[in-house]
């Protein structure tokens, strides 16, 4: 899909309003178009030309954690080591869960306003079963583990940091130790000698 690139000045309120989106969603400020295009010095028209929805804004403000996970997934899918390959592609998703405020509210949307999220949920989703299928038939992880638990259970770790995470650069490294305990438990037990 091409489009047509933004003026200048549009590019500019184009980002201007997605700045402060970010800074919005950062501090855990629910997104109004009104009150995005007030703090952006901007009209609410320019606003509203840009992203016809609060969630439309919301998912651009995601799209480079969503564009860089995928892009992960999609170099993980490539790893020789399934275990190795599963444990890095959780590992990178639970790290932007504990970072990216964003992230959490567009995944679990049911619905997405924009074509792209949709594109790039779907290449998470599908990298994610993938990976776990892999890790299931070379042994690695335990044979019960279905793909629908991969997302709960990194939902879990998230939701767990951020109520005991501490400040937030601490955040990354809990997630990490929350996560190691988790793919503990989540590893096949080696063969009875």
């Amino acid at each position: 899909m091409t489009t047509t690139p933004l003026r200048k000045d549009a590019a500019r309120n184009w980002e201007q309003i997605v700045a402060v989106a970010r800074a919005l969603v950062d501090q855990g400020t629910p997104l109004q178009l009104n009150d995005v295009a007030r703090r952006a010095g901007l009209g609410v028209g320019t606003v509203y030309r840009h992203f016809a929805t609060p969630e439309a804004l919301l998912e651009t403000v995601a799209a480079p954690c969503l564009e860089a996970l995928a892009a992960h997934g999609e170099r993980a899918l490539a790893d020789a080591d399934p275990w190795r390959a599963l444990e890095g592609f959780l590992t990178r998703t639970v790290e932007a869960q504990v970072t990216d405020a964003a992230l959490a509210p567009v995944t679990a949307a049911p619905d997405d306003a924009l074509a792209r999220t949709t594109e790039l949920k779907a290449a998470l989703w599908s990298a994610g079963d993938t990976l776990l299928h892999r890790a299931r038939a070379a042994g690695t992880v335990r044979p019960d583990l279905e793909p629908a638990d991969l997302v709960p259970l990194m939902c879990g770790v998230a939701y767990a940091v951020g109520v005991h995470g501490g400040a937030p650069a601490d955040r990354v490294v809990t997630a990490r130790r929350y996560l190691a305990t988790l793919l503990g438990g989540l590893r096949a037990a080696p063969p009875a000698v």
